[in-house]
């Protein structure tokens, strides 16, 4: 199947041979649906925190940060293609919809109204208003959302990159300092950077901290091979085989690199205004203490086994009533502590209330554990998909992790993944249908084998931008 230069194409992306015909097998044969037990719910798997609790896991946090290493993780990789395509369909096509005609009827209501007045001429017309938005003169269209201007403000306009910075001074800082990484594509980092070069002292002088920003891009070696509908190998005009980003999926990678105790992981098109970041502050915050208090009774129970004792029941108890892992009557002491030594991430769920995004479900694995898990419906068999109508909240993309051991080293998470959760969807190529494969989700099974809690949390922490027209909402305004 393979000639001597795909071999030499495929080591120089840093694959080797075995995960590449590994890959072509996950196109002939499919992914397994998620095993689903049941979708969880508040008092079945899902926290909902009183408010004492509230505050004693904000109080912990704030008792606690300045000896820990914060980072806020922003996966902001890709342009903003889809949140403008109602736009390029609009020039292209002719095609004017409803969510055209909304746009320009409030065109001055959008933030960045101010940068793109400076294109329009007078008696310019509605086509020219819309081109000069994602191609000519703001060119919207060819940038992430990262740099799309989402916010207004008396002192100027914020993109959400800035609204990060504001965000992680308030939250995922010591005091003095505050660590933020950006996942970015390598054509749009200069322009990351060029921003922050422009903004952030100005920032650091308002919020008086300092911002340890890095980057990072997602690794060719974590691309995987595209096929042709009959799952033969696909190959471009010039007969080389074609690799494709595999999804952020891909980014457990670079989210692997960091070293913090705490790691905060938060799209960056979910972003609000000042007057209401007060919600999401909170709750960040609190998150943050519930991993802590669960991460400090973990840590004391797995010293505790190094010691000798037997603590099989407690750990047990423990596993069940707070990490919400379930295991079977007899499991053995091996499979307990395996169970505890793993990373914890405290996840967000907002009410279900239409909003699109994966949601929060038991799951049974293949060692018998009944855990917590984000499931997609594309991950849930077609005889199961009446749980995830049953489902109470969904996933807002909300986490706090805890990547670090208890004798401090740090978990390898690459080893935590459930490599049998991809997706594999069809695209094109030079006009050419192809099969693409996508490795399993970041929060999803990129994460399947962590200890997974769930709180439930405000709608109000949830404001992403998915179209243009999102910008029109209360929580951008």
């Amino acid at each position: 199947m393979f000639t001597p230069n795909d071999i030499a194409q495929i080591e120089a992306r840093g694959l080797s041979l075995a995960e590449v015909e590994l890959q072509i097998e996950n196109f002939r044969n499919g992914f397994p649906a998620l095993p689903v037990v049941r979708a969880a719910s508040v008092g079945d798997g899902i926290m909902r925190l009183s408010e004492e609790q509230l505050k004693a896991a904000e109080e912990l946090y704030t008792n606690k940060c300045k000896q820990l290493r914060t980072i806020k993780f922003v996966p902001a990789s890709g342009a903003a293609t889809r949140m403008f395509k109602e736009l390029f369909e609009y020039v292209n096509d002719d095609k004017r919809t409803p969510g055209i005609d909304k746009l320009i009827t409030n065109l001055e209501k959008f933030a960045f109204f101010a940068e793109l007045a400076k294109y329009l001429k007078p008696q310019i017309d509605d086509k020219d208003v819309v081109r000069n938005i994602i191609i000519d003169g703001l060119g919207y269209g060819a940038k992430p959302k990262g740099l799309v201007t989402f916010h207004a403000y008396k002192q100027g306009a914020r993109k959400p990159v800035e609204e990060h910075l504001v965000e992680a001074a308030k939250y995922a800082s010591n005091g003095e300092r505050a660590a933020i990484h950006f996942t970015v594509s390598p054509e749009h980092q200069e322009g990351f950077e060029a921003l922050l070069r422009e903004r952030q002292s100005y920032y650091e002088e308002q919020f008086g901290v300092k911002f340890d920003v890095s980057f990072s891009q997602q690794s060719p070696a974590t691309d995987t091979i595209a096929v042709n509908p009959d799952n033969t190998p696909f190959r471009t005009d010039d007969g080389k085989l074609l690799f494709r980003p595999a999804g952020h999926g891909a980014l457990i990678a670079n989210l692997d690199r960091l070293n913090g105790d705490i790691i905060f992981v938060k799209n960056i098109d979910n972003v609000t205004t000042d007057e209401r970041k007060e919600d999401t502050i909170t709750y960040k915050r609190v998150l943050a203490g519930e991993l802590i208090r669960l991460q400090q009774r973990s840590f004391e129970l797995l010293c505790r086994m190094d010691a000798g004792e037997d603590v099989a029941a407690e750990a047990k108890e423990f596993l069940r009533n707070e990490l919400c892992c379930k295991l079977s009557e007899g499991a053995s002491m091996e499979l307990i502590r395996k169970t505890l030594d793993r990373p914890i991430r405290v996840c967000g769920m907002v009410k279900n209330e239409g909003e699109p995004g994966g949601g929060p479900f038991w799951v049974r694995d293949d060692e018998g554990r009944e855990q917590l898990q984000i499931a997609e419906s594309s991950q849930i068999a077609k005889e199961d998909m009446h749980l995830m109508k049953e489902a109470t909240h969904f996933n807002p993309v909300d986490l706090v992790c805890g990547v670090m051991r208890y004798d401090g080293t740090k978990y390898d998470l690459t080893k935590y993944t459930d490599p049998k959760t991809g997706f594999i969807s069809s695209k094109s190529a030079g006009g050419r249908e192809l099969r693409a494969q996508e490795l399993p989700g970041l929060w999803n099974g990129a994460m399947a084998n962590w200890n997974t809690i769930f709180v439930e949390v405000p709608i109000s922490t949830f404001s992403p931008v998915k179209v243009v027209q999102d910008l029109l909402r209360p929580e951008h305004q």
